[in-house]
């Protein structure tokens, strides 16, 4: 369920996306781990932007709405990247199955999913905090995000038709979601 490569060449083998605190960049660091496979992870290029403006990620992601060129250069290097001749084996962002698809790429296209109790659970984990703040703010989140990519894209992020795998994660740990997206990998 690859991309071949000749020679050295390194082609996308697989795209995982989910909302954020789904757990994709601990999916990415296991599977990178196991196979030796290089990523890329568009969280943390969203991150690493946010810090840069000395902004949170909620305010980029607001902040987002109004530029929307924001997104759409994010998301077009993005998309250099998976179609490149030395693309990651690995993609991980939000839009990186719908990108694949859209691109005819011929990889195993993840999506994660993982109800909003569930997700603010693992961001107040991660990140501490209230429950109820993480929650709202991971709400929010979601309806900026769905929105931004319904006017720039057109792309309905409940539509799940662009990914071969949807995992749901909710009574899962890190370690049965791994599994069960490397089975699908196969080899």
């Amino acid at each position: 369920m690859c991309a071949e490569a000749s020679g050295d060449e390194t082609l996308l083998k697989v795209t995982i996306s989910g909302p954020p605190g789904s757990g994709t960049s601990t999916l990415v660091s296991r599977i990178a781990s196991s196979r030796g496979w290089s990523s890329l992870n568009g969280g943390d290029v969203f991150r690493e932007e946010a810090r840069t403006r000395g902004l949170t990620v909620e305010q980029l992601s607001s902040d987002a709405k109004e530029d929307l060129d924001v997104d759409r250069s994010l998301d077009s290097l993005l998309q250099q990247r998976m179609s490149s001749h030395d693309s990651p084996e690995i993609i991980e962002s939000r839009l990186s199955g719908w990108w694949a698809h859209k691109n005819s790429l011929n990889c195993l296209r993840v999506w994660v999913n993982v109800s909003e109790q569930e997700r603010a659970k693992r961001i107040q984990k991660r990140e501490g905090g209230d429950f109820d703040d993480c929650l709202r703010k991971s709400q929010n989140r979601q309806r900026d995000d769905m929105e931004r990519y319904s006017i720039l894209y057109g792309i309905n992020l409940d539509d799940m038709s662009p990914y071969n795998l949807v995992v749901d994660a909710d009574e899962m740990d890190e370690l049965e979601v791994f599994q069960a997206v490397d089975s699908e990998l196969g080899w």
